[in-house]
């Protein structure tokens, strides 16, 4: 393949997607993995090494506190990576500097630049890179293109055995952990807490948001295996080996709303003020001016209107939880109108139970992803929580007008369930950036 097109590019890193590959089954396939992640990484000339990084895990909420993290660092005169994942609207989205998508062109270039040394890789005996690989690869590479001073990654599965977990990082941040992708992570709360912990790197800081017992044992259990120094990130300040040290401002997220983003933006004020310590330029005004412009589509994103259209990707049962308090605490509404789709491999009762009871009325609706689920289950799980009426629609843009002609102009219309289905909304709301 001739890379010569931004739409080439893209083909081409699609190409490694593997309908047939399934997450790893055992600890042997998911070190083997890793293994692949190095090789490959190896083999494009280890972009990684000597890349100034901070590596952010977590259940819920790591993506909000990667980028109230890069919005500090930037706020203080440093040039950024970030990298995240999944995209709403653009892949360019997911490998940014100083918060600038990068170009069609220039992902053009680098791709067409490494595919000789993409399809030189010896796939034996790890297999083939997958499209997460080489996504994160080009990041890499263009970050250090770009001269970044500091690339703060968002790990897209886990941890332990993530392909973002090859790096060193400066710090390490967990946010809140909870129950998702259970098929792979584990079925407890401390075999995903397990998983997360292993970005935990010997004599490197580890900050933590407030967990629930089970999860927190495992990661003070980690720390002190590996010889790490673990921080957590509480309401009064961030709580470590040697005592409390206050916030140097105040945790509040400017643009990002929602109670729970206080508790991420804690955790970010908490990162920054140990990457501080640790010799980085930031002050309190960076601090300050980072948390007051970070910005996260997707997440409590609020459309005015008549009715207001309330967006959010919460996507576990614990997220919906901490949505719909949010909801209850901040936004004035008559009636909420909840337009629900999810995906196979999400605890669907869960997100159910926390929302649909709220409901006076459901639509249920899907997005074109491989992994979106049926319909006729997400109704079936539904209907015994509904106290109104429910609607099927399987295309989002229907949902949202089924949404609009329940509503009056008092209520508050809900998007939630699925990224995937969140961007398709937003698409249909004239919210997305053209790619």
């Amino acid at each position: 393949m001739i890379i010569n097109t931004y739409q080439d590019a893209l083909s081409y890193i699609y190409s490694f997607i593997d309908p047939l590959r399934k997450g790893a089954n055992n600890s042997t396939e998911a070190i083997a993995n890793l293994q692949r992640v190095h090789a490959f990484l190896h083999a494009l000339g280890n972009p990684q090494i000597g890349l100034p990084t901070v590596l952010v895990a977590g259940t819920k909420g790591k993506g909000s506190t990667a980028v109230m993290i890069e919005a500090i660092l930037r706020a203080a005169g440093l040039r950024t990576g970030l990298w995240t994942s999944p995209h709403l609207s653009s892949y360019r989205e997911r490998i940014q500097v100083n918060r600038v998508p990068i170009s069609q062109a220039d992902l053009v270039a680098l791709t067409a630049r490494l595919r000789p040394q993409i399809e030189a890789f010896d796939p034996e005996p790890y297999g083939r890179p997958s499209t997460f690989d080489l996504g994160f690869a080009l990041a890499l590479h263009h970050f250090r293109q770009r001269a970044v001073d500091l690339a703060v990654l968002e790990v897209g599965l886990g941890g332990r055995y993530d392909a973002t977990n090859v790096v060193t990082p400066l710090l390490a941040v967990i946010s809140s952990i909870s129950y998702d992708h259970m098929s792979i992570l584990g079925s407890t709360l401390a075999e995903i807490a397990n998983n997360k912990a292993g970005i935990i790197k010997p004599g490197v800081p580890v900050i933590s948001a407030p967990q629930r017992l089970e999860a927190a044992a495992v990661l003070a259990g980690e720390a002190r295996l590996v010889g790490a120094d673990l921080f957590l990130a509480e309401e009064g300040g961030v709580v470590g080996p040697t005592g409390c040290m206050p916030y140097p401002t105040d945790p509040a997220p400017g643009r990002l709303h929602g109670g729970f983003q206080r508790e991420n933006a804690r955790l970010a004020l908490g990162a920054a003020a140990l990457l501080a310590e640790g010799g980085l330029p930031l002050d309190a005004q960076a601090m300050a001016a980072g948390l007051a412009v970070a910005e996260w589509p997707g997440r409590f994103e609020l459309v005015p209107g008549t009715p207001a259209i309330l967006i959010d990707g919460a996507h576990n049962g614990d997220s919906a939880q901490k949505l719909l308090a949010a909801i209850r605490a901040e936004l004035r509404y008559t009636r909420l109108i909840l337009v629900l789709g999810t995906s196979r491999d999400k605890d669907i009762e869960a997100i159910v139970a926390a929302l649909v009871p709220a409901a006076a009325a459901v639509v249920i609706t899907r997005s074109t992803h491989p992994r979106a689920m049926d319909l006729d289950r997400v109704a079936a799980v539904a209907s015994e929580h509904c106290r109104g009426p429910l609607v099927l629609a399987p295309e989002i843009t229907d949902a949202l007008a089924h949404a609009r002609a329940m509503a009056t102009p008092d209520d508050l219309i809900c998007v939630a369930g699925s990224l995937f289905v969140v961007a398709v909304a937003r698409e249909a709301l004239g919210l997305a950036v053209p790619d």
